[in-house]
């Protein structure tokens, strides 16, 4: 239903009737709003059925691998930080190439397409790192798929209402990641084969999102220039002619500050997957209920998205994006606490969870769109989401260490310690850079 509404938005987009009866030209941020907001819609629906494919192995794979196949939390600390961090590459080969033809739409299919075979090969792996090279494809594709999707969303909506656009983006994508881990644990409680099954109901799920990509998604132009005089300071960078794109980026005003800024925040950002078996060892939770523990995040990320991406595109992405982190060191402080009932802990940490990805998940992309030239939008968002991929990989390598050498309950508070050292040093740099623009 929503995206024949998109559709049909785009058909009328041109003209409305105005009081009197006959046909007006609307303003053009209105045109444009309407003329692409299908298209912010199917993307949403693609993503929402593709983060129920990606979910149910999500979901499941921290039990699979560390007490199904037991893998060490070491072990296991490499190879999440493998999963969050092979799609590095992926992030700038896709990005660039998508910009270079621009056919963002093609190059993002490839990724969703990659993806979802990989799924299917996950039948195949019998070992550890034979799942960890499957694992590594997968990401691959998301890596392939992550910048010329976020470019056409900025692609699709003014500067204005970036926040907003991504917020609804979030909040679809999101509803995906709830329903995932409930149909991970329907299978897992109904099948005997509980982890092949899995496997492959998501691979059905992930053609069905390939299908809504090429059905529904436009490939979206560059936005064009308003007529109207923007002030200095909120006018994206030309590229000179002749000038390489990474150079074009490194010199785009806020760019590097706000790759510096995701970076350093994300190296102490520990894995969803290592919160989560800390909860379960926390709670004794038996394994076929532990699918259902990313829910509850979900719920709150699905919650507060829009609102939090309204009140970014208001008050200031960064502010937001630093307020996400202060949610995030409050489930580390919250995951510590020696005392409380284990249920109310483990609702609380869950919701701040999911407040944190509300809050900086496509804030961060919304606050990277409008510094971007038309040209290399998918190129500076794929930049800015390696440089915050290459921190967590890292993040999860030491807090895998961490774990090993300190204990989890160590390892948790030395995360929360660094944490609230790079906070307190973002929300400073991010003072200072406001007063020396006033």
């Amino acid at each position: 239903m929503y995206l024949s509404a998109g559709r049909s938005a785009d058909t009328t987009a041109g003209a409305t009737a105005g009081p009197d009866g006959d046909r007006r030209r609307p303003p053009r941020g209105d045109t444009v709003r309407r003329a692409f907001a299908g298209n912010v819609v199917a993307l949403g629906a693609v993503s929402l059925v593709t983060d129920v494919s990606a979910e149910m192995v999500t979901a499941v794979l921290p039990l699979y691998l560390v007490v199904g196949l037991g893998m060490s939390p070491l072990a296991f600390g490499a190879l999440d930080g493998l999963y969050q961090g092979a799609s590095v590459l992926a992030r700038l080969v896709g990005g660039r190439l998508a910009d270079r033809a621009q056919r963002r739409k093609l190059v993002a299919g490839a990724g969703y397409a990659l993806s979802a075979g990989c799924k299917l090969a996950l039948l195949a792996a019998t070992t550890p790192w034979a799942v960890g090279a499957v694992l590594a494809a997968d990401r691959t594709g998301k890596g392939l798929r992550t910048a010329p999707r976020d470019a056409l969303i900025s692609l699709s909506c003014p500067p204005g209402d970036q926040g907003r656009a991504f917020g609804v983006h979030r909040a679809m994508d999101t509803t995906g990641a709830l329903l995932g881990p409930l149909a991970a644990f329907a299978v897992l409680w109904a099948a005997r084969d509980g982890y092949d099954a899995v496997f492959t109901v998501s691979f059905c799920v992930a053609v069905l999102g390939v299908l809504l990509l090429v059905l529904f998604v436009r490939d979206a132009p560059a936005r064009p220039t308003s007529t109207r005089r923007r002030p200095a300071g909120r006018r994206g960078r030309r590229v000179r002619r002749g000038e390489r794109p990474w150079r074009a980026l490194a010199r785009t005003a806020g760019l590097p500050r706000l790759c510096l800024t995701a970076a350093a925040l994300g190296v102490v950002t520990v894995s969803d997957s290592f919160l989560y078996l800390l909860l379960q060892r926390r709670l004794d939770l038996p394994a076929q209920y532990f699918p259902l523990l990313p829910v509850g995040a979900a719920a709150g990320f699905l919650l507060l998205a829009v609102a939090l991406g309204r009140l970014a595109d208001r008050i200031g992405r960064r502010r937001v994006f630093l307020g996400g982190h202060a949610a995030l060191l409050g489930a580390y402080l919250l995951l510590l606490a020696p005392f409380g009932a284990a249920p109310a802990v483990a609702g609380g940490v869950l919701v701040l969870l999911g407040a944190f990805y509300a809050a900086t998940d496509g804030v961060l992309m919304a606050a990277a769109g409008p510094l971007l030239p038309g040209g290399l939008k998918a190129s500076g968002l794929a930049l800015v989401q390696t440089a915050q991929a290459l921190a967590r990989f890292a993040g999860s390598l030491l807090f895998g260490a961490g774990w090993m050498y300190l204990g989890p309950e160590g390892a948790l508070t030395a995360a929360a310690a660094l944490l609230a050292i790079a906070l307190v040093a973002a929300a400073t740099l991010h003072a200072v850079h406001r007063r020396s623009r006033a």
